[in-house]
């Protein structure tokens, strides 16, 4: 997975469910009428998109579950109907999101851990791991030096060597991602708002 590259159109393939609403949103000021129909959020665990989607009636989701995006069947029990920013998020997905995305970044040992072991400079003067909460210049010239000497082999690689704890840092950067926008994204696949419209659309 290339981090960096975030400008080609690309698809969730699995999502976590953040919050299920088996009646919908219901009626809010921010919203001009009530949403017929039960609505999903959820979390996709390849690019961290936020997604709104719609079940059929009768099909029931919780908090947790991992579920398939089919993409161009004639029977979907799942249809994504937009991308959602964190704000449009329910209290309830907010405050699920912190231990999915954990549990994502765990079940992605080895990608995250070649990120530490290939991540480039982004300017002369910025290097992309500085991106990373905790990370100044002392800790990205010793990790530069470990990865060198031999590349990291896990995340207990990492913490025993750097004495940082990687999946907390890779988890901070990706909910900072995810909460505000940012000149450089490292993780996440930037949701891009114009004065028009929304580009960029799922």
């Amino acid at each position: 997975m290339k981090f960096s590259d975030r400008k080609q159109k690309v698809y969730e393939e699995y999502v976590y469910i953040l919050d299920f609403l088996p009646y919908g949103y219901g009626y809010t000021r921010s919203r001009r009428e009530t949403t017929k129909g039960p609505i999903a959020q959820a979390i996709g665990d390849r690019y961290f998109m936020l997604l709104e989607l719609a079940p059929i009636p009768g099909f029931e989701l919780k908090s947790g579950d991992r579920i398939p995006l089919f993409r161009d069947l004639d029977s979907q029990l799942i249809r994504v109907t937009r991308r959602l920013t964190y704000d449009e998020l329910t209290t309830n997905a907010k405050a699920e999101l912190p231990e999915i995305v954990r549990q994502i970044v765990m079940n992605r040992e080895q990608e995250f851990v070649s990120f530490f072991n290939r991540a480039e400079p982004l300017t002369t003067r910025m290097h992309s791991l500085e991106l990373l909460p905790g990370i100044g210049k002392r800790l990205l010239w010793k990790i530069l030096d470990e990865r060198k000497r031999k590349p990291f082999e896990s995340y207990k690689d990492i913490y025993d060597r750097i004495k940082i704890d990687p999946v907390k840092t890779v988890c901070e950067r990706i909910l900072e991602e995810l909460q505000t926008e940012q000149r450089h994204y490292v993780f996440v696949k930037p949701f891009i708002k114009t004065k028009t419209e929304l580009e960029d659309v799922y």
